[in-house]
């Protein structure tokens, strides 16, 4: 759709150092979002200029994240664009060069400090209490002596030149005016040794080049955001709208979550991780409905959204920056609505895998009838199997200790399965009506609850003490194969 707002050019722009998280997702969906609703263009762009930390197969999970999430980039890698290469490890010489306007600018200088200076200098600040910062020594240096050692080959970075009176104001969406003492600043390196631009420098470049209408990030850049609005002023450039999102708690709301705790959810069946989502049983629709919500709302009472509503509803003045805690419950809860809503047909296209991946053949003629039983009942994909896999075994185990426990013995148990045979013989259709009544009259015969009845006939036809409603049940499997599963029953009671 579009709106009466300009068209706005968003990027998400992970770094390939990892596989994509809730937190890179819900960034990546609001830049979609904005996108969307205003017409304009939702960017892929790849910041892979830290090769010490790179991991080959991260790039290729944030895309396979995206389009399982259904949120494809109009402008990439894979789908070029007028702004291409997007991929920050082809655009070295482009650093370079606006570093070196930089330089001109007297915005900018060579640094030739080693390490090991650095660090002696770094301890020496440490010892005098004093926060850890680069001491400007590079910075008094004769430009023209700093450009010929540069030019002869000494190794060097450039430094951005931050001013050392007065103060900075930068304006964030989410948190208005940001204003810093100037002497608190650092000059931050630009372009490393290697010659590789650093986040600094490289994302300024890139969001200016390519038009970027509004840069959505972490919280985590607030510290540095003064810094990146020098840069560019000091290039004369129009900055965009900065929205630094909301922090991400762990459940308890203490902290952010670390690695120790991504495992821990992991192991509880949780995942921090898109990649994980699927295989935990979740769907796309309901983790977006969820992430959207973490630092996002539409007003105080409405929870429930589909995508095409959340391009409709969202705006930048609804987002909150205060911290959110990740809620999985909340997430469990939308998996299930969002389940619940999809169309059966479509059900039965999304479970269909997990019945083949547990060894079963589900029969295309009985899958959507099984999808209608199960979908009312189902809150992550991964329960169909042990719920509804008894609809494609040839046989189902009957747990004799799970109906004892029902307080019936083995020898009642077996004249139930008897008279509960006949019944379901004399039927020539067998409707819920005729067979519940017949049912309830032979518990009341022979002084049980029709709670144990049902149960003996559920366990019979399931070999589970859980499943969909027996009745529900019994049509799917069919007239012939549930008296094979009552007959198959009953021998078995009758030799216990």
């Amino acid at each position: 759709m579009t709106t009466t707002n300009p068209p706005a050019r968003v990027r998400f722009a992970p770094s390939p150092t990892g596989f994509l998280h809730i937190g890179g997702a819900r960034t990546a969906l609001y830049d979609y979002l904005l996108a969307k609703q205003t017409g304009g263009a939702f960017i892929l762009r790849i910041e892979d200029t830290d090769q010490k930390r790179y991991q080959d197969t991260a790039e290729q999970d944030i895309k396979d994240a995206l389009a399982w999430m259904g949120i494809q980039p109009d402008e990439g890698p894979d789908r070029g664009g007028p702004y291409a290469p997007y991929r920050q490890s082809q655009r070295s010489q482009i650093y370079r060069d606006i570093a070196e306007e930089l330089i001109e600018k007297d915005q900018a200088y060579y640094c030739f400090c080693t390490t090991e200076r650095l660090s002696e200098v770094r301890d020496q600040q440490q010892k005098n209490n004093q926060t850890p910062h680069y001491d400007g020594t590079c910075r008094r240096l004769d430009k023209k002596e700093a450009v010929n050692r540069a030019a002869s080959g000494e190794p060097h970075v450039i430094r951005f030149k931050s001013p050392r009176g007065g103060t900075t104001t930068a304006v964030d969406a989410l948190r208005g005016e940001i204003t810093v003492e100037n002497s608190s600043l650092d000059d931050i390196i630009l372009i490393k040794s290697t010659g590789l631009a650093v986040y600094h420098l490289a994302a300024m470049v890139d969001d200016h080049l390519m038009g970027i209408t509004h840069v959505f990030r972490g919280s985590e850049w607030l510290p540095t955001f003064p810094i990146h609005v020098l840069v560019y002023r000091a290039l004369g450039w129009d900055e965009p709208i900065w929205v630094h999102l909301s922090v991400l708690l762990k459940p308890d709301g203490k902290g952010k979550m670390s690695k120790r705790d991504t495992e821990l959810a992991r192991e509880q069946g949780y995942p921090i991780f898109m990649k994980d989502m699927e295989d935990l049983g979740y769907i796309p629709e309901a983790v977006i409905n969820w992430i959207a919500l973490m630092g996002w709302s539409y007003d105080d009472k409405t929870e429930y959204f589909t995508l095409s509503d959340l391009v409709d509803k969202f705006s930048i003045d609804k987002l909150n920056p205060s911290p959110a805690a990740i809620n999985f419950s909340k997430l469990d809860h939308f998996n299930g609505l969002h389940i619940r809503e999809l169309a059966v047909e479509d059900f039965a296209k999304r479970i269909k895998p997990w019945f083949e991946k547990a060894g079963l053949l589900p029969r295309d003629e009985i899958l959507v009838p099984v999808a209608a039983a199960l979908q009312k009942r189902t809150k992550k994909l991964t329960e169909v199997v042990d719920m509804g896999g008894f609809f494609f075994h040839d046989e189902v185990g009957l747990a004799l200790d799970r109906i004892v426990s029902s307080k019936l013995s083995a020898g009642q148990a077996a004249e139930a399965a008897e008279r509960i045979l006949e019944i379901f013989r004399g039927l020539d259709e067998i409707t819920q009506d005729k067979a519940e009544t017949a049912l309830r009259e032979l518990a009341s015969q022979m002084g049980l609850k029709a709670g144990q009845i049902f149960g003996l006939l559920r366990e019979s036809l399931t070999g589970q003490k859980v499943s969909p409603p027996i009745f529900d049940i019994i049509p799917i499997l069919g007239r012939e194969l549930v008296l094979e599963r009552l007959e198959k029953a009953h021998k078995i009671l009758s030799k216990a």
